[in-house]
Parts: C-alpha cells; sequence; structure tokens
C-alpha cells in the first residue's frame, strides 16, 4: 500500500506496557488461552472468549515492553489505517444525513482489559461495542503467514477495516440488534445470523478500501488479491479442515472462504453500502 504523508488516527491508545495478564479467579489465564485458541481456529468469534471471563478477573502489570522498529512500524501503520477508515466513514455518513463517531483503537501486548472483559492476544482482534473500541496486539500481523499462509499490508489493513465494520454496525443499530435475535435463537439460527453479520463487516471493510483508494491512490499492484487471500484463509470451511480434516456447516459462525472473498470484493468493486444487506438474501445464496 502507498501511505507516505497519511495523517494518523488521534484515536489510538498504546497499552503495550501494560500486558502480562495475572489471573485472579474465573478460568485462569491458562484457560483463556485454551478458550481463544480453540475459538480462533473454528472460525468462531474471537471476542466470545470475553463471555467467559468474571469483571475483574485479570488484572496487568507493567511489563517493561520497549517497541522493535517492526513494532513501531506496525503501530504507524495501524494509526494510518484507521485515519483513513475515519475519512471514509465520516464522508459517507455525512452523505446519507448521519454522523460518524470514530471508534478507539488500543494496540496491546500479551493481554488487555476491554469494556467487555480481558482477553488476551489468543483472542485475534475484537471490536467491542460496550466501549466502541477495536483492540489489536500487533503480534497478530506478524503471525498471519504462520497462522493462515497469507501477509502483506493490505491483508493488515482489512483486518482493521473488518473490525471498524463491526463499529459501523453499532452505529447503525444492526450490531445490538443481531445481537438480541442471536439470544433469542438456537444454535444453529444464531450462528447463521453471525455469520450474516461477518460477511457484511467484510463487505463494509470493501467499501473502505474502494473509497480510500479513490481519496489516497493507496492500493498497488497485488494489493487486492492479498486481502482476497486473507479474507479466503480465514474462512470458516478452510479452518476448520485445516483443523479437523473436514468443516462443520452448522458451527460457521463467519463465513465460508468463498462467501468472505466474495463480499469483501463486492464491497471493494462497487463502493455502494446500500448493496451491502446480507440479511435479505436466502442463508445458502450468500
Amino acid at each position: 500500500m502507498q501511505l507516505e504523508g497519511r495523517r494518523k488516527s488521534s484515536n489510538v491508545e498504546d497499552r503495550r506496557r501494560s500486558g502480562g495478564a495475572v489471573a485472579a479467579g474465573g478460568i485462569g489465564l491458562g484457560g483463556i488461552i485454551i478458550v481463544g485458541l480453540i475459538m480462533l481456529l473454528t472460525g468462531q468469534d474471537p471476542s466470545q472468549v470475553l463471555s467467559y471471563i468474571d469483571d475483574g478477573s485479570i488484572t496487568t502489570q507493567d511489563t517493561g515492553y520497549t517497541a522493535s522498529a517492526e513494532d513501531q512500524e506496525l503501530f504507524d501503520f495501524a494509526s494510518i489505517i484507521l485515519a483513513g477508515t475515519e475519512d471514509v466513514w465520516s464522508a459517507i455518513f455525512k452523505q446519507n444525513g448521519l454522523t460518524y463517531t470514530p471508534p478507539k483503537m488500543v494496540i496491546f501486548n500479551g493481554s488487555v482489559q476491554s469494556g467487555c472483559g480481558g482477553a488476551t492476544s489468543q483472542s485475534g482482534p475484537f471490536y467491542c461495542s460496550a466501549d466502541q473500541t477495536v483492540y489489536l496486539d500487533l503480534s497478530f500481523f506478524k503471525d498471519m503467514k504462520q497462522q493462515f499462509g497469507t501477509t502483506g499490508d493490505f491483508a493488515w489493513a482489512y483486518v482493521i477495516a473488518h473490525e471498524v465494520g463491526h463499529h459501523v454496525q453499532y452505529l447503525l443499530g444492526t450490531l445490538t440488534k443481531v445481537n438480541q435475535e442471536r439470544s433469542r435463537s438456537n444454535e444453529r439460527k444464531a450462528n447463521q445470523l453471525s455469520v450474516r453479520l461477518e460477511l457484511q463487516a467484510d463487505f463494509y471493510a470493501g467499501i473502505w478500501a474502494h473509497y480510500d483508494q479513490k481519496r489516497f491512490h493507496s492500493l498497488e499492484d497485488g494489493d487486492v488479491e492479498e486481502g482476497l487471500n486473507i479474507a479466503a484463509a480465514i474462512g470458516d470451511d478452510r479452518i476448520q479442515k485445516n483443523t479437523y480434516g473436514r468443516s462443520y456447516p452448522d458451527s460457521f459462525t463467519h463465513g465460508t472462504s468463498a462467501q468472505r472473498a466474495k463480499w469483501l470484493k463486492k464491497g471493494l468493486s462497487t463502493g455502494n453500502p446500500a448493496l451491502g444487506d446480507t440479511f435479505s438474501p436466502n442463508y445458502n445464496d450468500l
């Protein structure tokens, strides 16, 4: 991506010196890591690991963390991408007579306390609607190639833009409405609603990329392929097949590889937020 001269967001909080979670009851740190890893590998919503932790069950301590040059570059990159999402979504909301309130982003190292509870880096990046904040451990970017077989700066940007997509859903009331409906549904229906929610966040990530390119000419050769590759790599079917040797469609919570790449590409190619209705189509047609 071409990002030289771009502004950095002022909505980023650096908590990397506050890592080192200490279990103080509840499931315990070891259990948190195991639950988070299982959720990540099975394609479930990593932020749901927070529901296993009682408020105050984790405390943090100053680890004396010192950022490497690579870490600082990734921190700056995340700040620039977040700023880009602020510019794009502020303009889209304004065009529709709405006001966009940007999310915060917390960069952490190892573990973090969020408005949704405590979490570790094993949870992966997540959005917490309780404090309207995206949480990101930069080590996720470093591990993407090992975990998913793909990487690249646009792939990293897609991860951030997807989480910001959940914030857009929150501001529009979609996230709250769907979560309420999920709580009243059986497991199979709740999982299908989660898939619809996640595919729309993929679409919104594509919307951001479309307008970021129009504004800043940020995309370079190979960038789109990077994004589509990571979207496909984190499809529920591929992750489950790699982990268990087969997939379990009724347990999908994020969508298949084909679906995730399809909705990201649709947002990127059309730039039309009105085309991101993932809730009306028949589930098998997504």
